[in-house]
């Protein structure tokens, strides 16, 4: 029977193509807005961090003003989402961790030591050697660096894809030697394509900015007098006239995470983090009272809003547009069915049952939704390659934005069919309601 209700569908949209065309449509709009709104905060909602997520960790210390706290809600304050540079080295001294690591975003003039290379500023993350390895960073030449390199710091420099093609033409350059800050650096290791969206492990200047394009360990920051490419934030009055000075300060720039496997390593950590407040207390710092967090990757995301108000606020002004042209569906489905209410009268007095009836037009009804759903979903698809284009001035670079996801197709079509069976119902209903002996009359 259902193939039978499918060939009536046919022959009821070569009869009337119009209408047909315009319920397609209306469905294909509210659609193609909820893909577009549905890729954006997939995008920003995911956690690229995967299983991992449970073992690495962002500390947050309430080092800030004690008459106004960093940012306060009605029943708490939250604390600064990144750390002084004492408290970066105080955390990145214990030995509790399994890998550890403090960073912040800096940035410099690169170019070849052989001249090789106009030179370009290109944005550098100043970070420890676990970074690689805790979160995951795939190499397509060489590796990182180890904690001598550290300790040293040794002159040693990571490039990205992006910045070895410019350097070196996308050739195996480790061991080559690049210039920054008018320092040689050699290169160890070229890093294949990533791009973990949202950046969850340096959201401070925004969830969706582009990868660093070299990798110099943190303790050069300090041997060059490097302040931050992100962002800097004071709240004390303090005289500054010096490196470290500022060093000192209870200015807050650094970003610091932990990788903590055992839930028995977690907690002492988290009463070694405690303990590092109340003995920092002892010495007249943190005037606030404790109110230390340790985040989770889903936490951290959280606690930074990378899923905002905005976001959600869009998704449902979306879906409840995609409502309103599910309503005016309804209301083109009902005048198509009850124009059609003779041929429907014809077939229950041949024998057909109201249920019959009903189920026809439902068959009717899918059909016209799914025709909506996949035109939507291209018409989603356009839009979100024009988005990309849009952020990124051209498209090629747009992954870094709002990647297409085949889940995402497969999920607004699942809805339009499912949208347009629910508006299909009260039309299949009414037409299986009408009385025939009417449309006899008329035939």
């Amino acid at each position: 029977m259902f193939a039978y209700y499918l060939r009536l569908a046919l022959a009821s949209f070569r009869r009337n193509p119009g209408l047909t065309a315009l319920m397609v449509f209306a469905i294909a709009l509210g659609i193609s807005v909820c893909m577009i709104t549905l890729t954006s905060y997939r995008a920003a909602a995911q956690n690229p961090a995967g299983e991992r997520s449970k073992i690495l960790f962002a500390p947050s210390i309430d080092s800030w003003d004690p008459e106004r706290g960093w940012d306060e809600e009605e029943d708490k304050t939250y604390a600064p989402t990144q750390l002084t540079y004492r408290d970066a080295r105080g955390l990145y001294a214990s030995d509790i961790p399994d890998r550890k690591v403090i960073m912040y975003k800096a940035g410099g003039v690169f170019s070849r030591a052989d001249k090789g290379m106009d030179p370009e500023y290109i944005s550098t993350r100043m970070t420890t050697g676990d970074f690689f390895a805790m979160f995951e960073v795939p190499f397509l030449y060489g590796g990182g660096w180890d904690a001598r390199a550290d300790a040293g710091p040794d002159p040693v420099v990571v490039l990205s894809k992006e910045t070895n093609q410019k350097a070196f033409g996308g050739e195996n350059s480790v061991g080559r030697m690049v210039t920054w800050h008018g320092r040689d650096f050699r290169v160890i290791g070229v890093l294949n394509d990533w791009e973990p969206m949202p950046k969850y492990f340096d959201v401070s200047n925004g969830s969706f900015t582009d990868m660093e394009g070299a990798y110099i360990p943190f303790s050069w920051g300090q041997v060059l007098e490097l302040g931050s490419d992100g962002n800097t934030n004071c709240w004390k009055t303090e005289i500054i006239d010096s490196w470290q000075a500022f060093l000192n300060s209870e200015c807050v720039w650094f970003h610091a995470w932990f990788e903590i496997r055992s839930p028995e390593k977690q907690r002492a950590f988290r009463e070694f983090l405690d303990n590092y407040v109340i003995e920092q207390k002892k010495h007249g710092r943190f005037p606030r009272p404790l109110n230390n967090y340790l985040y989770d990757v889903d936490g951290w995301l959280k606690r930074n809003n990378v899923v905002g108000d905005d976001n959600r606020a869009m998704l449902i002004l979306a879906f409840a547009f995609l409502a309103v042209c599910l309503v005016n569906t309804v209301g083109l489905l009902l005048a198509k069915f009850l124009n059609a209410a003779p041929a429907a009268g014809v077939r229950r007095a041949l024998g057909a049952s109201r249920r019959d009836i009903f189920w026809q037009h439902l068959t009717e009804s899918g059909m016209v939704a799914l025709a909506g759903g996949i035109v939507g979903g291209l018409l989603g698809l356009v839009g979100i390659w024009a988005l990309r284009a849009w952020y990124n001035g051209f498209a090629d670079e747009a992954p870094r934005q709002l990647p297409i996801d085949e889940t995402n197709f497969v999920i607004v079509i699942a809805i339009a069919v499912l949208a347009g069976l629910l508006a299909g119902l009260y039309p299949a209903w009414r037409i299986g309601r009408a009385a025939p002996a009417s449309y006899l009359k008329v035939q």
